[in-house]
C-alpha cells in the first residue's frame, strides 16, 4: 500500500517538521513494514509554474502539427514567454504547466531556451509523462481554471516533490491497505487524534420520490453478510477526473480510466472498502450475490473468459454472473464513456471464500487484496454514500436511492485479565497503560473489579476482524508498549544437557551423506493431487491420504507431504533448467501419514490446554492421539554424472545402484542391517527398484524412476532415487556400536563364480552365500556379471570375492576350501547355482 504523506496528512496534524522518513520510522515501531519512502519526481528540479495560453500561432509550412504559443507565467518569470509546442489538445485561456529554462525534468532532460522551427522556444508545456505523473503523452497537461493562477508555483498543485510511504501490509493488519487505516496508526504513534474527513456518513440528497433504486439481494449471507446498491441517473461521464484525485490515485499506483471508475478506486483506497459501478442500463434484473452455479461461465473486465467452480462466489442480475464478487467485475456490466446510469455495489464478503476464488481463478486485484485480509464489517454503505457524494458532485446526476440485505451481525467481546499483558510480555505494564492503549485502537473497555486482577471485557472495533483472542489483544498492547523495550531475557539451559541421540544420529547421517557428494535442500512440506499423480501413487496407497491445510498457500497444494520425493524432484529440476547438469542432492524431514479414522481435516475444535502449568501426562497422551504419524524421511536424488571425466578416463553416470548404495550408506552410519531385495512400487521403474528391509520391515525403496514420472517431473533420463522411514532405521540399529575388531590372523582369499537364471536377484544369491559359508566368513562382494553365449541364454554369471578370516588361528587350506563348497552348495540348493566352468 502507497500513502502520500500529503493525504496522511488531513486525518493527522503530523507536525510540519516530520518528514516521510520519520513517519515511517514511528510507523515501524508500532509494526507496520514501511520498505521505503519514495519522492514523486524528486528528480525534478524546478522552476516548475502555472502558465495561461494567450495566443496560438499554427504553423502550417512543417510536415507535423507545430504551435508557437504566447503564454502567460506571471512577472516574477518574466511575464510572457513565447514556447513551441506540438500538442495539439489546449486552446486559449488553458491553465497549463510550464517548465522555465534551467529545470530539469525526470530523466535528466534540461530545459533551455533554444531556437527551432524559426522561433525561440523560451521553455516546454509538459505532459504527465514528462512530469513523471502517468504514462499520458497523447497531449499536454490542461488544469481546471480554478487550480491557481499564472506564475504559481506548479509543484505543490501537483503534488510534485510528496513523500510516499510504499508499506507492505502482513494479512492480519488488512485496515492498512487504506488511508483511513495508516492515518489511525499515525495518530497512534504520535499519540493525536485521528481527523478522519471520511468517516462521517455524508449527508446525501433525499431520494426523488416515485422513482426506486435498483434493487439487490443476497442469496447465501455466509458469503455475502451485507449488500448495498446505490443508484445513480443521469450522471455526465465526460467530466474529466480532477488533477488533484487523479494525482493521488498514481501517487497510490493505480492509473486514471474514468471519473465513474476513478471515485470508486479512490474511495477504496481513502476508506479501505472495495467498491463497484455497474453500468445500470447494461443490467437485467435484481443484483444479487450467491454462489456460481457449476460449469457457468463469465467473461472479467481483463476479457478472459471464466468457467466458474460452485464455490465461488458471483454477482449476477437475471442473465447470470456479471462479476466475481469483491475481485472484478464482468465485462457485459462495464462502465463505459457512455454510462450515464450508474448502479453502485458495496459489500462484505468471506475472506476464506474471496481468497478461494482469487487462487483458484489465479486473479489477484486490489479489492481481492483487501476483502483477504478482512474488510470493516459496517463500512460499506459509509463508504458508498462518499463515492456517490463524489460522483455527484463531479459528474452531477439524480440520486434514486439506496437498496440493502444484511445478515444479523454481533460484534465480537473479549474477555482477557487486566495482568495477562504484563504476564505475557515478561514487564510491568500497568491496567491504566492496558485499557489506554487498547481504546487507541478503536477498542471499547469495560472492566469488572479493581487492580490488575480485574476482568477486561472488550469489543474490538469492525475494523479490526483480526481482534479475536486475548492473545491478540496482548500483542495490539506489547507493540504500543514498544517491542525495543521489551526486557531482553536469555533462556537458561539446564545443565548437562545436549543433543538428544536423534539428533546425533541426524547429524552423523547428514555428514555421510555430504562425503559422498550429496548437498542437503529444504523443501516446501506441501503436495497436491497433481503431484501423487506425477509419481503414479495407486489411489488406494496410504500417501495418497494428505492432512489438507485450513489455509493453504496454493490450491495446487492444499496438504502436507506424505513423502519426500515431490519437492526433491522439483529441486533436480530447478538445477537442471539452470545448467547443473551433475546432480546428488538429499533431504531430511518429516512427513505426515494419517491413522486409521482420522479426518484428512484434521479436528475443528481442538483441546487448549492452560498455559501456565505443564500439562498433565494424560492431557499430553490425549494430544498426542489426535496427531498424525509424523515419520522422519530420508530421500535423496541422483542425476548426470556421479563420477567425473578426467585423465583417468570417461565419466561415470548416476545410477539406480548409486542410490541403493546411499540407502546402504546411512544404515551403515546408523548401526542398522539393512537387507536390500528386489521390488516394485511408484514411482520406480518396476525392473530397477529396490525394497529396503530391516529385519522383516520395509523401511524404504529405491532405485531408477519410471520413464512416465521423469517425463512428468521434466528430468533427464535415468534419474535415481531413494526414500526411507530414518526413524524406523535409527529405531531398528544397535543401541552401542561396537568398535572395530583388531585381528592379527592372516586372511584367506576365494573368488567364486557362478551361474544362475537371469531373474535371480543378485542380493538373493549373496544371501544364500553368506548363510552358507558360515562363521568364518568375513565379508562378501559382487565384483563381476556377465551375460552371454559362453553362459546361455537366459542365464548370468555373477562373481563374488569371498573374504575367510578365524579370530584365532591361521586357516588351513582345506578349511576356506569347505568353506566355499559349502557355500556354493547353499546357493545351488536354493537357486540351482552351478559353477562356471564346470
Amino acid at each position: 500500500m502507497r500513502a502520500p504523506l500529503s493525504w496522511l496528512r488531513e486525518y493527522v496534524d503530523i507536525p510540519a517538521d516530520q518528514t516521510g522518513r520519520d513517519v515511517a520510522d514511528r510507523l515501524i515501531a508500532a509494526g507496520l513494514e514501511v520498505e521505503r519512502v519514495e519522492t514523486v519526481a524528486g528528480d525534478l528540479v524546478p522552476p516548475l509554474v502555472l502558465g495561461r495560453v494567450l495566443a496560438i500561432d499554427e504553423l502550417t509550412e512543417f510536415k507535423k502539427p507545430i504551435r508557437f504559443c504566447r503564454v502567460e507565467v506571471g512577472p516574477a518569470h518574466g511575464g510572457e514567454r513565447g514556447i513551441i509546442c506540438g500538442a495539439s489538445n489546449f486552446a486559449v485561456d488553458d491553465l497549463v504547466v510550464v517548465a522555465l529554462p534551467g529545470a530539469v525534468l525526470p530523466g535528466g532532460f534540461e530545459i533551455t531556451a533554444r531556437k527551432t522551427y524559426g522561433h525561440v522556444s523560451d521553455g516546454m508545456i509538459c505532459s504527465e509523462r514528462e512530469l513523471g505523473l502517468g504514462e499520458d503523452h497523447d497531449g499536454i497537461m490542461v488544469l481546471p481554471p480554478d487550480a491557481g493562477v499564472p506564475g504559481d508555483d506548479a509543484m505543490p498543485v501537483l503534488g510534485l516533490g510528496d513523500e510516499v510511504l510504499d508499506i507492505a501490509v502482513t494479512p492480519d493488519r488488512g485496515y492498512a491497505l487504506s488511508i483511513r487505516g495508516i492515518a489511525r496508526e499515525a495518530a497512534t504513534a504520535y499519540g493525536l487524534p485521528l481527523l478522519d474527513p471520511g468517516l462521517e456518513l455524508v449527508d446525501l440528497p433525499a431520494p426523488v420520490a416515485g422513482a426506486a433504486p435498483h434493487p439487490c439481494g443476497s442469496e447465501d449471507l455466509v458469503a455475502c453478510d451485507l449488500f448495498t446498491l446505490r443508484t445513480l441517473v443521469g450522471f455526465d461521464p465526460h467530466v474529466p477526473t480532477p488533477v488533484w484525485m487523479r494525482r493521488r490515485l498514481t501517487a497510490c499506483g493505480m492509473r486514471s480510466v474514468s471519473l465513474a471508475v476513478d471515485v470508486t478506486n479512490y474511495v477504496m483506497l481513502e476508506t479501505g472498502q472495495p467498491l463497484h459501478a455497474f453500468d445500470l442500463r447494461k443490467l437485467r434484473g435484481p443484483v444479487v450475490a450467491r454462489r456460481a452455479r457449476p460449469g457457468e461461465q463469465l467473461e472479467t473486465l481483463d476479457h478472459v473468459a471464466r468457467t466458474l467452480d460452485s464455490d465461488d462466489i458471483v454477482i449476477s442480475d437475471d442473465r447470470g454472473a456479471v462479476g466475481l464478487a469483491g475481485t472484478m467485475g464482468g465485462l457485459e456490466t462495464e462502465i463505459d464513456d457512455d454510462s450515464t446510469d450508474i448502479a453502485l455495489e458495496a459489500a462484505h464478503f468471506s475472506p476464506s471464500g474471496v481468497a478461494r476464488m482469487s487462487r483458484r481463478h489465479k486473479l489477484s486485484s486490489e479489492a481481492s487484496r483487501r476483502f483477504e485480509r478482512g474488510v470493516d464489517r459496517v463500512l460499506a454503505p459509509y463508504a458508498s454514500a462518499r463515492a456517490l457524494a463524489l460522483l455527484q458532485r463531479l459528474g452531477g446526476g439524480t440520486y434514486l436511492g439506496m437498496t440493502a440485505v444484511e445478515a444479523p451481525y454481533e460484534p465480537a467481546t473479549v474477555v482477557m485479565a487486566a495482568g495477562h499483558p504484563a504476564e505475557v510480555a515478561g514487564m510491568t505494564i500497568p491496567r491504566e497503560t492496558v485499557e489506554r492503549h487498547l481504546r487507541s485502537v478503536g477498542c471499547e473497555v469495560t472492566a469488572d473489579g479493581d487492580g490488575e486482577d480485574a476482568l477486561l471485557r472488550v469489543d474490538p472495533p469492525s475494523w479490526r476482524p483480526d481482534l479475536v483472542d486475548p492473545q491478540d489483544l496482548v500483542e495490539e498492547i506489547v507493540r504500543l508498549v514498544g517491542y525495543q523495550n521489551l526486557p531482553a531475557t536469555l533462556p537458561k539451559a539446564s545443565a548437562g544437557y545436549g543433543w538428544t541421540a536423534g539428533q546425533r544420529v541426524r547429524r552423523r547421517v547428514g555428514l555421510a551423506l555430504a562425503g559422498a557428494g550429496f548437498v542437503e535442500v529444504l523443501d516446501y512440506p506441501f503436495v497436491g493431487a497433481a503431484e501423487l499423480d506425477a509419481l503414479m501413487v495407486p489411489a488406494d496407497d496410504p500417501r495418497r491420504r494428505m492432512l489438507l491445510l485450513a489455509n493453504p498457500l496454493s490450491d495446487e497444494q492444499p496438504g502436507l507431504r506424505t513423502t519426500l520425493l515431490p519437492g526433491l524432484l522439483a529441486a533436480v529440476r530447478r538445477n537442471v533448467g539452470r545448467g547443473n547438469d551433475d546432480i546428488a542432492v538429499y533431504e531430511v524431514g518429516a512427513v505426515v501419514r494419517l491413522r486409521d479414522g482420522q479426518s484428512p481435516t484434521g479436528i475443528s475444535d481442538p483441546p487448549r490446554p492452560d498455559v501456565h502449568d505443564r500439562p498433565e501426562d494424560a492431557e499430553l497422551a490425549a494430544l498426542e492421539a489426535l496427531l498424525p504419524d509424523q515419520p522422519r524421511h530420508l530421500a535423496v536424488a541422483l542425476t548426470g554424472s556421479r563420477e567425473p571425466a578426467g585423465w583417468w578416463g570417461a565419466a561415470r553416470p548416476a545410477a539406480w545402484a548409486d542410490a541403493v548404495q546411499a540407502a546402504r550408506l546411512v544404515a551403515d552410519t546408523v548401526g542398522a542391517g539393512l537387507t536390500v531385495r528386489t521390488g516394485s512400487t511408484a514411482p520406480f521403474h518396476p525392473g530397477r527398484c529396490a525394497e529396503l528391509v530391516v529385519g522383516d520391515e520395509v523401511v524404504g525403496h529405491a532405485g531408477e524412476l519410471h520413464p512416465r514420472v521423469v517425463e512428468a517431473f521434466g528430468l533427464p533420463a535415468r534419474t535415481a532415487a531413494m526414500e526411507l522411514d530414518l526413524d524406523a532405521l535409527v529405531a531398528a540399529a544397535r543401541d552401542v556400536t561396537p568398535a572395530p575388531a583388531v585381528v592379527t590372523m592372516p586372511l584367506a582369499k576365494e573368488d567364486l563364480a557362478v551361474v544362475v537364471d537371469a531373474d535371480v536377484p543378485a542380493a538373493d544369491l549373496a544371501a544364500a552365500l553368506v548363510d552358507g559359508a558360515g562363521e568364518l566368513l568375513e565379508s562378501l562382494r559382487l565384483f563381476d556379471v556377465y551375460t552371454g553365449s559362453q553362459v546361455g541364454e537366459g542365464r548370468k554369471s555373477l562373481a563374488f570375492a569371498l573374504r575367510f578370516r578365524a579370530p584365532d588361528r591361521t586357516l588351513s587350506a582345506e578349511e576356506t576350501a569347505a568353506a566355499r563348497e559349502a557355500a556354493l552348495a547353499e546357493a545351488s540348493r536354493r537357486h540351482g547355482a552351478v559353477l562356471r566352468g564346470a
